[in-house]
């Protein structure tokens, strides 16, 4: 019924209206967000909501008979909906999704993920996103939710691509920085062998976050990355964007 009464055209969002929506919660960000969508968020926000558990099973019913539209518009609202810590578990049943949109809404510009999955679900997110191509300077919060466990995982992903002779996006390096140790360092070293510049660079900001003896060694014979990184002209968003444009 919404596009019927609103259409769908993508909101203009301007400066100001980011400012005003970041003020309303860290990390909300409606860019992109069409007219149909951003009517049902209103919608959605206008429920009856003094009790959080008729809430919950209101939403559940939504969420129950929604299609791919209203399911997007739905998880990416979850930021600004009531009652946030109660709909975790709906939010870990977006991230097994197999609806692309859908599981963009939810992985996507959206500080949910970020503030409330547990570390388990937010991995799973991670490696989703990854692989199927997603964006992963487009999650939020992706630094302050790096762990040691995914870290792990992601190089075992990386020596698979690389025994079958494939590549793999360099924004994977963006996880590990803190954790180089012993057992990760010849990921990084082979990571600065590869032909490919956005692989070295991501290499030199993995050094930079490191505190591994032999990762700052390494940084300082690239001095000019080293540059870039301490001028923030190369950063890991600098790379997403680099790595989302070679796919359009």
């Amino acid at each position: 019924m919404a596009p019927r009464f609103v259409g769908k055209k993508k909101l203009e969002i301007t400066e100001t209206d980011l400012a005003a929506a970041q003020a309303l919660r860290p990390g909300f960000n409606p860019t992109g967000w069409t007219a149909d969508q951003t009517a049902r968020t209103l919608l959605a926000l206008s429920l009856p909501h003094q009790s959080p558990e008729e809430y919950v099973k209101t939403l559940d019913k939504l969420f129950a008979t929604a299609d791919v539209n209203e399911l997007v518009a739905l998880y990416a609202a979850l930021p600004v909906l009531p009652y946030p810590e109660k709909l975790i578990p709906r939010l870990a049943e977006g991230v097994r999704t197999n609806m692309t949109l859908v599981f963009e809404a939810v992985a996507l510009q959206n500080p949910y993920p970020h503030d409330y999955l547990p570390e388990e679900a937010w991995n799973q997110l991670v490696l989703k996103s990854i692989f199927t191509s997603r964006s992963l300077y487009r999650i939020y919060g992706l630094e302050n939710r790096r762990n040691l466990k995914l870290t792990q995982m992601l190089s075992d992903f990386a020596h698979e691509r690389w025994a079958a002779g494939r590549t793999l996006s360099p924004e994977v390096w963006r996880n590990v920085g803190p954790f180089v140790d012993a057992a990760i360092w010849p990921d990084i070293q082979k990571l600065f062998t590869q032909p490919n510049d956005t692989e070295q660079q991501a290499a030199a900001l993995v050094c930079a976050e490191s505190n591994y003896p032999a990762a700052k060694t390494m940084l300082d014979t690239v001095p000019d990355l080293k540059a870039k990184i301490a001028s923030g002209e190369l950063t890991w968003d600098t790379i997403g964007e680099a790595v989302a444009a070679q796919t359009v």
